[in-house]
Parts: C-alpha cells; sequence; structure tokens
C-alpha cells in the first residue's frame, strides 16, 4: 500500500481480517523502527501522532498477546507524553538529531531500542504461532 492515498490505504484495511490487520500493522512498526535507532525514534514518534494508527499497533500486539513488546511501546510513549508534556506528538516536529543534542532522550530511547531489538524474535515467534493456530484468519483455502 506504499504511496497510496490515505482513502485506498484505509479501504483495503477495512478489508483485512483481525488477524491480518494484527499482521498488518506489526509489520507497519517492526519494518521500519527495527533497522536504525533513528529510525525506531521516529517511527514511534510518527506512529503517536496518528493516535488511530498507534491504537491499531497496540491492539495488534494485544490480538498475538505481544505483552512485553506492547509494553515496550508504551514505556516509550509514556516517555515521550511526559517530554512533550501536552501529550500532542507533532511528527513533523521530530528529527533524528534530537538524539544527538539531548542525552538523556539518547541514553531512554537506546535502551528502548535495544530491548525492543531483544524482544523481537520472542514476539515473532508468538505471532508464527498465532497465524498456526488461525489460518483462517490469513489464508482462504479452496478445494
Amino acid at each position: 500500500m506504499r504511496g497510496k492515498s490515505p482513502e485506498v490505504k484505509s479501504q483495503v484495511y477495512n478489508q483485512l481480517t483481525h488477524g491480518q490487520r494484527a499482521l498488518f500493522m506489526f509489520r507497519v512498526l517492526f519494518d521500519h523502527a527495527s533497522h536504525s535507532l533513528d529510525e525506531f525514534y521516529s517511527w514511534i514518534s510518527y506512529l503517536l501522532a496518528e493516535p488511530s494508527t498507534w491504537g491499531e499497533v497496540k491492539t495488534g500486539l494485544e490480538v498475538f498477546q505481544a505483552d512485553a513488546m506492547l509494553q515496550i511501546l508504551e514505556e516509550m510513549e509514556k516517555f515521550l507524553q511526559t517530554r512533550n508534556r501536552q501529550g500532542d506528538f507533532q511528527s513533523s516536529e521530530v528529527t533524528p538529531q534530537e538524539l544527538a543534542d539531548d542525552s538523556e532522550l539518547f541514553e531512554y530511547v537506546n535502551r528502548l531500542y535495544i530491548n525492543f531489538l531483544d524482544i523481537s524474535p520472542a514476539t515473532l515467534k508468538l505471532i508464527s504461532e498465532f497465524i498456526q493456530i488461525n489460518p483462517d484468519e490469513f489464508v482462504e483455502f479452496e478445494d
């Protein structure tokens, strides 16, 4: 759905099953945020700026019972809300340079990023097991 209009994205997303939505939102997060500390910080901030999208990411993790990953994201959310004071996120204002300029921010986000990477294999395993137990949520078998 990359490069498509918000309307097209919404239309496609609404046609997905509950399991497909959960997987899709996890992949949106993981595929963008797992490559570097800067991307982790930027993508979490970007997703937080879109409350409905952020909610869907968290709901997806709940579907997979990926509690450890959800805890990392919620800790990041609380930290950024506290830093921002208003709780409103403006992703256009977030830059990776902030990590270089603010040692407290760097240390906190880096710790969560390391935890994110450490817990990712277990999260992927939970997702895999969920798909195996619930294949009808992800594929349609034809006779």
